[in-house]
Parts: C-alpha cells; sequence; structure tokens
C-alpha cells in the first residue's frame, strides 16, 4: 500500500512553464517511478479554490516564517510504501547526484515549500472507484498543510477529524477518500488530502461543508481558530498528470 506521500508545491514564471511542465512530464515522472519503492506519481495545477472558498481560506492563521515558500502553482505528488522510500536516498541526496539538465529544470522553481508524510489513517468516500489510474489520487484535490496551538488543541483537532470531519467526507458522493498525514520530514506536522471526481463536485458539495466555519460557534470555526497554516495551505488543484482520460 501506498503509505508515503511526497509533497512538493512549487510555482513557474511564464516564460518557463511551458519547457518545464513537457520535461517535468516526460522525463522526471518517468524517472522518479523507475526507483524502488515509488508506486504513483500525480502532478496538479493549483489555484482553483473558488471564490466561496477564498472566504473560508482568509478567516485562517498562515505561518509568515522566512523561508517558508508560497507554493501556489503546483503541486507534485509521490507515492511510496513508506516515507523510507523517500528517505533512501533523501531529496538532499538526490540533489547532490542530479543531471545538469536535472539541476537546471528544478533551478526553475520558485516558492518551494516540501514535506514528506505518513498515512495517519484514511477513508474513502463513495466514488472510490474514480480514483486512478491505478491507485493514483483524483482529478480534483484539496490538501491542507498545518501546525496546531498547543498539545491540547490537538487533542480536539484530533476528535474534530475522526468524528466530524473524515465521517462526512466518506459518505459524500463525489468524494473518492481522504488520507490525514502526519510529516516525517517539513515543516506542517498535520495535513489533510481529499480526494474528488471534480472541481464541481467539490465546490457543490464540500463547500458548504467547509463554510460551517463562518459560524463562530460551530465545533469547525474552533478548531480551525486553533490551526497555523503552511503559506500554501490549503491548496486546491486538478490534475494535470496523468492526464485526463476522455
Amino acid at each position: 500500500m501506498d503509505r508515503g506521500i511526497w509533497a512538493l508545491w512549487y510555482e513557474l514564471s511564464d516564460e518557463n512553464k511551458s519547457e518545464y511542465l513537457d520535461w517535468f512530464h516526460r522525463v522526471h515522472v518517468a524517472e522518479k517511478l523507475s526507483r524502488p519503492g515509488y508506486l504513483w506519481a500525480a502532478h496538479y495545477e493549483l489555484g482553483h479554490g473558488g471564490s466561496r472558498f477564498k472566504q473560508v481560506v482568509d478567516g485562517l492563521h498562515h505561518a509568515r516564517e522566512p523561508g517558508l515558500g508560497r507554493g501556489g502553482g503546483y503541486l507534485a505528488l509521490f507515492g511510496g510504501l513508506t516515507t523510507h522510500t523517500f528517505l533512501n536516498p533523501s531529496p538532499g541526496q538526490l540533489a547532490r547526484r542530479q543531471s545538469p539538465e536535472t539541476r537546471r529544470m528544478i533551478g526553475l522553481r520558485r516558492e518551494i515549500y516540501s514535506c514528506i508524510f505518513a498515512e495517519e489513517t484514511r477513508v474513502d468516500g463513495p466514488d472510490l472507484a474514480k480514483r486512478g489510474p491505478g491507485i493514483t489520487p483524483g482529478l480534483a484535490i484539496q490538501m491542507g498543510n498545518f501546525n496546531v496551538a498547543s498539545p491540547e488543541a490537538e487533542d480536539d483537532v484530533g476528535a474534530w477529524y475522526a468524528q466530524y470531519r473524515l465521517p462526512f467526507v466518506a459518505a459524500m458522493p463525489g468524494c473518492i477518500g481522504a488520507r490525514k498525514l502526519l510529516a516525517t520530514a517539513g515543516w506542517g506536522k498535520h495535513s489533510i488530502l481529499y480526494e474528488f471526481v471534480s472541481l464541481e463536485e467539490r465546490e457543490e458539495r464540500f463547500i458548504p461543508h467547509e463554510e460551517t466555519a463562518h459560524d463562530p460557534k460551530s465545533w469547525t470555526a474552533r478548531v480551525l481558530a486553533q490551526l497555523r497554516h503552511a503559506p500554501c495551505s490549503p491548496a486546491v488543484g486538478r490534475r494535470i498528470w496523468p492526464a485526463v482520460q476522455t
């Protein structure tokens, strides 16, 4: 099973976008997937949250530390057997072995933010069968990465996921599934990855659930007030690789 995820948020300039994406999808992904333990790769174009979700995001607390990239353009996800798939060799060790072409292309990335996650738990949604190809995540995702204010607050946040949020998405039409993740490497300890069959299904069925945060007396509002998100979080993406089959 794919219990490890390496996530990389970043941005590209308009002038380099076409060249980089061609290389990433044609060359780099294939090279990654040739390594032992790598099971899948998925690449998402970000910025598809919509205006209603922006009102929710505007109420969140975000980290502003120097060195934390904003990563608002793209999200690359690699799935592995465990986190050790991505630590043997580690990203730093891989960087020292890069070819000149790989070094040049990776140098085009800006506002980089990355984490290696272990899966804490997952739920399957009613549309699990629409995951794919294979076990590749769905065509539309939402991914958050954050720290929690205190150990006491983590108790409340964990209960909210276990009792409220994850049971909701497990029953929500249009949901493929969700994974609660914990960081082995990276700034944000906690992460959540939701998969949807489409951005439209997410907008219609998931956003009203998110909007309960506007009620200051709600459990959701209390939980969100205790989170400190990475600058790139939460991100909403449309999958651009593997290509959508029509």
